[in-house]
């Protein structure tokens, strides 16, 4: 009998996981071992059950699923990470692959590519679907941007600074400190040499980051 492909589920909104259950079980050969709605629940829970894949949202509050992929891969651990998101913009699949994740899948993508994704990042191969392949390859053949300098939560600071919040409401939106946040928000200012808000706004339309302040890059 073949072995089962052991697979835990992290993402911020029970409904999601609870979706993605039903996919993956009802695949033979797959198990869902556990779920997490968090980056800490998601390291508490690979170190628990030891799964072969995590697949995992790229954005929750505290750490995204991006550093949750790095922190694995630079504990050299054996589980393979899947990000499964909505937000498709190429400097987040580039990050993820950066960061040691083996696949990138949308969450409209149809059921049973989310089962060939987790059936291959298992085998030890990378997932792309056709669109976000072409994606990752123009983004690795760009020249590098000041965006690229950015880490996925500097980034985050950068669009709720643009949206006009304070580093409180960027704080409670992200489930970070405020502290944080103005560390955050003091590189980002380094690393774009872009001192104030009204330049740090006209950046993030250039960028299409956020077309107007009230609409949101991408979902939470």
């Amino acid at each position: 009998m073949t072995d089962l492909i052991r697979v835990a589920v992290v993402d911020d909104h029970a409904v999601v996981r609870e979706g993605i259950r039903r996919v993956l079980e009802g695949e033979p050969g797959v198990t869902v071992v556990g779920e997490g709605s968090n980056g800490d629940e998601a390291l508490a829970l690979v170190a628990r059950e030891h799964p072969d894949v995590l697949v995992i949202d790229v954005a929750m509050p505290g750490k995204t699923g991006i550093q949750i992929a790095a922190e694995l891969r630079k504990s050299e651990c054996a589980t393979r990470v899947l990000i499964l998101s909505m937000y498709d913009q190429s400097e987040y699949v580039l990050e993820s692959v950066k960061a040691g994740a083996r696949g990138y899948l949308l969450k409209d993508s149809p059921p049973a590519e989310l089962r060939r994704a987790v059936r291959a990042v298992h085998r030890g191969e990378t997932f792309f679907p056709p669109a976000i392949a072409a994606r990752l390859a123009a983004a690795q053949k760009a020249p590098a941007s000041p965006l690229s300098t950015l880490t996925p939560r500097e980034r985050d600071v950068l669009v709720g600074i643009a949206r006009g919040d304070t580093n409180k409401e960027i704080a409670a939106k992200l489930g970070i400190s405020h502290r944080t946040v103005e560390t955050h928000r003091e590189s980002l200012m380094d690393k774009l040499a872009i001192r104030t808000v009204a330049g740090l706004t006209k950046f993030v339309l250039e960028q299409k980051l956020l077309t107007s302040p009230e609409t949101p890059p991408r979902p939470q």
